[in-house]
C-alpha cells in the first residue's frame, strides 16, 4: 500500500503535472475525515503521509491542563499525566499521541483512492480549461455533433465539447450531423461541472481571423483592421488601414479578383463584405463607410460631437440609406457616429426659406 502510494504520487507529479504537496495536503485530509468517520472521534486528530516512505500515521492532540481544570479527557490531559510522560511539559502545551488503528491500512487505500481520482479529475478539467483558454478569440474548427432547444453542440480537437447558442448561430444557416465548421472561441468558462467553451459564427472577430488567415497583410500587421460592423449571414463592413503608403488596404483585403474575399465570403455562407479604407479625416471616413453610395457633404451637428448629417445626391438616397437602413446602420456602426442622411433637394428645401414666410417678413417692413 505505501508503496503503491509513492508510486501514484510520483506519477501524478511527472506525468499530469500536479504538484505533490497539494495531493498530500488533500490525502492528509480525506485519512482524518476517514478516522473521525469509523472511530466517533472530536477534531482534535491529525492524519501524516509520509510522501517519501509512504508511510501513514494517525495522531490525537491534548492540551495539558491543571489537574483541577480537567474537564474532557478525550481533548486534555492533566498537568500531572503529562509530567508522567516527560518532566518538561507545562500547562498550555499539546501533547500528541499515536492512535493509528492497525487495520487502517484498508480504510486508507480507499481514501487515497478517492483523493488520486479526484485529482487527476481536476487536473484533467484545469488542462482542457488551459488550452481552450489559449484559444480563445481564435478560429478552431469543430465538427457539428448534435442540437437541441438550447445549444448547438461542437466537437473540438481533443474531443472537447463546445456550446453553440442560438445567438452565436448564423441566421442563414442550417447544421448537420457531421459538418465540419470554423467557429470563434469567444468564452471558456471552469464550473463546477468541468470546463465549458462557448463558439461562435456570429462574433465580428471571426470576420477578422477569416481575413487574418487569408490576407498575409493583415496577418503580419501590415494592414490593420480598424473596426467591423457586422450583421451576421448578411453583410459586413470592415475598415482598413495600412502605414504603407504604396499598400492599397482594401485591394490588399480584396485580393486579385476578389479572390481573398471572396474565401472569406464563402466561409460565411455568402456574407456581403463591404472592406472601406480608415482615415483619420472623420468626414472622408464617414462618407467612405457609406459606400457605395457618393456623399456630397458630411456636416456635424455642433451640439453633439457624435452625431453628423450626409447629404447625398437624389439618386443615391436610397444606395445610402439600404435596404431597411441597413448600410446607413452599419456606417453608423462601423464609424460610431449617429448618421442622418439627406438628399441635396431635401438638405436645401430644409436651408430656403419658403416663399410664405419670405411674403409674411416683406409685410412686416
Amino acid at each position: 500500500m505505501s508503496k503503491e502510494l509513492v508510486e501514484a504520487l510520483n506519477a501524478l507529479e511527472s506525468e499530469r503535472g500536479i504538484d505533490r504537496l497539494v495531493v498530500v495536503e488533500a490525502l492528509e485530509d480525506a485519512l482524518k475525515a476517514a478516522y473521525k468517520k469509523q472511530y466517533n472521534t472530536a477534531d482534535n486528530v491529525e492524519a501524516t503521509f509520509d510522501d517519501k516512505k509512504g508511510n501513514i500515521s494517525i495522531k490525537q492532540v491534548k492540551h495539558v491542563v491543571l489537574d483541577d481544570d480537567l474537564e474532557d479527557e478525550e481533548i486534555e490531559i492533566s498537568l500531572s499525566d503529562a509530567l508522567a510522560i516527560n518532566r518538561a511539559y507545562e500547562a498550555g502545551d499539546e501533547i500528541r499521541f499515536d492512535v493509528t488503528p492497525k487495520d487502517f491500512g484498508r480504510m486508507a487505500a480507499q481514501a487515497a483512492k478517492q483523493v488520486i481520482v479526484q485529482k487527476m479529475r481536476e487536473a484533467g478539467r484545469q488542462a482542457i480549461y488551459n488550452k481552450f483558454s489559449d484559444y480563445e478569440d481564435e478560429i478552431i474548427t469543430g465538427e457539428v455533433d448534435r442540437q437541441d432547444a438550447r445549444f448547438l453542440y461542437v466537437n473540438l480537437p481533443g474531443n472537447q465539447e463546445a456550446v453553440m447558442a442560438p445567438n452565436d448561430q448564423m441566421p442563414n444557416e442550417r447544421y448537420h450531423m457531421g459538418d465540419r465548421i470554423k467557429v470563434l472561441v469567444n468564452k471558456v468558462e471552469n464550473n463546477a461541472k468541468g470546463p465549458q467553451v462557448f463558439v461562435s459564427r456570429t462574433a465580428a472577430d471571426l470576420v477578422k481571423r477569416l481575413f487574418e488567415q487569408e490576407v498575409p497583410e493583415v496577418y503580419d500587421g501590415t494592414v490593420e483592421i480598424m473596426s467591423i460592423a457586422r450583421e451576421a449571414g448578411d453583410r459586413s463592413k470592415i475598415a482598413v488601414y495600412t502605414h504603407d503608403t504604396d499598400l492599397d488596404p482594401v485591394g490588399a483585403m480584396v485580393g486579385q479578383r476578389g479572390a481573398r474575399v471572396q474565401s472569406v465570403v464563402n466561409e460565411l455562407a455568402g456574407e456581403n463584405m463591404d472592406i472601406v479604407e480608415w482615415v483619420e479625416d472623420e468626414a472622408q471616413y464617414i462618407a467612405n463607410a457609406l459606400n457605395p453610395s457618393e456623399v456630397t457633404d458630411v456636416i456635424f451637428d455642433p451640439a453633439n460631437d457624435r452625431a453628423v448629417t450626409v447629404i447625398v445626391p437624389d439618386n443615391q438616397l436610397s444606395l445610402a440609406i439600404g435596404k431597411k437602413g441597413q448600410n446607413a446602420r452599419l456606417a453608423a456602426r462601423l464609424t460610431g457616429f449617429k448618421i442622418d442622411i439627406k438628399s441635396e433637394s431635401e438638405a436645401a428645401a430644409s436651408l430656403d426659406p419658403t416663399p410664405a414666410a419670405t411674403a409674411a417678413d416683406e409685410n412686416e417692413e
